[in-house]
């Protein structure tokens, strides 16, 4: 592992994966669709012309361009906020969800289901939900007059079930014939049925809180260090922890917000990002973000190529992620690597 830590080309490689295996998304599918065709759609876009006939525009453009789009967004997203949180708290099991986001960012989604809103207001609700219980999980220790790591840790874990049982309330007062089925296949994960109109509002939600996170690389490095030693170096360590857990919060809750819970993706990245880049934020950020993106893309893309019907993301995340992190871990302790 401490060969592969200073790579020069690990970054431009996967900054030149991703926009070929995003021209590769767009070509497959049902309808599939040659790889002249997508860039002369795309080219018509851009520049009103374009030679591809209504019905390729109306694929590329309104179905593949923006699920294509919101994957790489959304898994770039969890995966930063999730090596930002296992830098933080120093534990490399934690996701980008323990402080309860999904939790409560699902029951904001099915309470605006419930009142049979539209999708914009859905992922308001869900992006509500999520920082409201982002906040509950953060009063809790102030409450408490606790600021151990801990404690913050199990508070998450509070409101997270507390979330649960709620959407599970929720789901019980629902029409079993349509708005239980609706409630289920969002908490499941999905890109399918979203428009470029529900992608651009959550795109500063996205960018901006990246761009923080990863600029702030070497400051997650001194405070995962522990909190006396980035003291004794001069860290203003409550500032910087709640800017990162705030960075976080934004990025998990706009991807929630957008796809619903996509699971494991925030939690094996990181680690796989680790394992070619180094333990180091500032290379390790950037890394993660692209390979977030690529495998999200790469899921989500077999979602919907590999059945009759279209698969909820999550179920695959689930049978590829799992596997891989149990085998993350073989190998990391086989080579005598603490986790």
């Amino acid at each position: 592992m401490r060969g592969r830590k200073r790579n020069p080309w690990l970054i431009p490689l996967l900054a030149v994966l991703l926009p070929v295996g995003a021209v590769l998304a767009v070509c497959v599918g049902k309808y599939p669709v040659t790889p002249w065709e997508s860039l002369s759609v795309l080219w018509g876009a851009l520049t009103g012309g374009g030679s591809a006939d209504q019905m390729t525009s109306n694929v590329v453009l309104g179905l593949r361009v923006p699920r294509i789009l919101a994957s790489i967004l959304v898994g770039a997203a969890l995966s930063v906020s999730g090596a930002a949180y296992q830098g933080v708290f120093q534990n490399p099991l934690i996701s980008p969800d323990f402080l309860g986001v999904s939790g409560g960012a699902c029951v904001g989604a099915a309470a605006a289901i419930l009142l049979s809103l539209t999708s914009g207001w859905i992922q308001l609700f869900a992006f509500a939900g999520g920082l409201l219980a982002v906040g509950l999980t953060v009063a809790l220790p102030l409450l408490l007059r606790s600021r151990a790591n801990l404690m913050l840790v199990l508070s998450g874990i509070i409101v997270g079930s507390a979330m649960s049982s709620l959407l599970g309330f929720l789901k019980y007062t629902a029409d079993p014939e349509t708005q239980l089925a609706a409630i289920t296949y969002w908490t499941m994960g999905g890109f399918n049925y979203l428009a470029l109109e529900d992608l651009l509002p959550a795109l500063p939600f996205l960018l901006v809180p990246a761009v923080v996170l990863i600029l702030m690389g070497w400051r997650i490095d001194v405070l995962s260090m522990g909190e006396t030693e980035a003291r004794a170096l001069g860290l203003p360590v409550s500032a910087v922890r709640g800017t990162v857990i705030l960075c976080a919060t934004l990025l998990t809750a706009s991807s929630v917000c957008l796809a619903g819970t996509i699971s494991w993706v925030g939690l094996t990245i990181p680690h796989l990002g680790r394992m070619l880049a180094g333990p180091g934020h500032t290379r390790l950020l950037p890394v993660s973000a692209l390979l977030g993106g690529l495998f999200l893309l790469v899921v989500d893309t077999l979602t919907r190529t590999i059945g009759a019907e279209e698969m909820p993301v999550s179920i695959l995340t689930g049978l590829v992620g799992a596997p891989f992190y149990g085998w993350l871990l073989w190998r990391q302790r086989r080579a005598g690597h603490a986790l």
